[in-house]
């Protein structure tokens, strides 16, 4: 992972790490240096909300170089993800950094980059965190956040009769992947965007406030395991099925992407790596909720109702629906490996 010519984290220790590359990026952040991290000076009513998360090997550095600045993006936008499935503003992010002594400073510059910017580009900061050495890397966070009283989106509260919002555009990750494993192919300028969208996932925080704030949201998750994990844990946290189409919308690259690859579009729309939100609306609501997401820039489409029989079915013929689970602890979890051997097993028969 390191070069010998260039200095590591080994080379520098704690204290050299702490003042030659973290004071020089984080001295003005309150509370830099001290043994908690302050957040925010909350001086009105709010509830707090926490979550953590771990980050797995991205995708992205198996189809390119092993940039530890997809590692930070990633990382973060993991735990915002969380916070927007549940509309809360976020406060900040709290990361805690296991890295072998060999990783060098310009690596380790590189991970803490890509953490800021992904903070920066969703309205939030690092407001503190934690290094040691370890024989493997270990990227670990936790986002706090707050929501207003009474306001939070949770799993469940929603009922049978009511609809399925896919909220954020699917499938740019996995695109991604068919393109550099040569299965597509794009013109040099919309391959470098889509592989940008693939390296930069962005947390619908947005959209989960407006939900939240509006109290058109019944229910919330975020697609962090693929959407048929998705729609099964809200079916189970409510006690019941879905109906989902099969009819997806993809952004026009992706759905270029799947047609050259002879997928259905259904196909890369319920995969993972994208990070958006299923969300449950009351049917009088969807077409109006939809419209006010799309007129704020938010792409949404409705895919679903949700039905009393507590059966997951897809399509107009209501087949049952097998579907891609990303799910930690089984046989698909994401470990890393051979992308071509993944894309495979990612698009066996659904």
């Amino acid at each position: 992972m390191s070069d010998a010519t260039e200095e590591c984290l080994g080379d520098l220790g704690e204290r050299g790490i702490q003042e030659r590359v973290l004071r020089p990026r984080y001295a003005g952040t309150e509370g830099f240096g001290d043994d908690s991290a302050l957040l925010a000076s909350v001086t009105t009513p709010s509830e707090l909300v926490a979550t953590t998360d771990s980050c797995p090997t991205p995708v992205v550095n198996l189809l390119g170089e092993p940039d530890l600045y997809h590692s930070g993006w990633l990382l973060a936008t993991i735990n915002l993800s969380d916070l927007a499935a549940a509309g809360a503003e976020p406060l900040g992010l709290v990361v805690n950094y296991t890295l072998p002594k060999a990783t060098t400073v310009r690596e380790f510059e590189r991970l803490l980059d890509g953490v800021d910017d992904c903070c920066a580009a969703h309205g939030t900061k690092v407001a503190g965190g934690d290094i040691r050495d370890g024989e493997v890397v270990q990227l670990t966070a936790t986002a706090i956040g707050r929501c207003n009283p009474g306001s939070r989106l949770r799993r469940s509260g929603a009922r049978a009769g009511d609809r399925l919002l896919l909220v954020g555009s699917p499938g740019h990750l996995w695109a991604a992947a068919l393109l550099k494993t040569g299965q597509a192919t794009l013109p040099a300028a919309e391959a470098a965007e889509l592989w940008r969208r693939a390296c930069e996932p962005m947390a619908q925080l947005k959209a989960g406030q407006l939900l939240a704030t509006t109290g058109f949201a019944r229910a919330a998750m975020d697609v962090s395991d693929g959407l048929f994990a998705t729609v099964r844990t809200l079916c189970e946290a409510n006690g019941v099925g879905a109906a989902v189409s099969a009819d997806f919308r993809l952004d026009d690259l992706v759905a270029e992407v799947a047609a050259q690859a002879k997928l259905d579009p259904f196909d890369l729309a319920q995969t993972w790596g994208d990070w958006g939100l299923v969300v449950v609306v009351r049917e009088e609501d969807a077409r109006l909720v939809t419209k006010t997401l799309r007129e704020e820039g938010i792409a949404a489409q409705e895919i679903g109702t949700l039905t009393a029989d507590e059966k997951l079915t897809l399509g107009p013929e209501t087949a049952a629906w097998r579907g891609i689970a990303q799910e930690r602890f089984s046989a698909s979890s994401w470990h890393g490996g051979e992308p071509a051997t993944v894309i495979t097993d990612m698009f066996k028969a659904r």
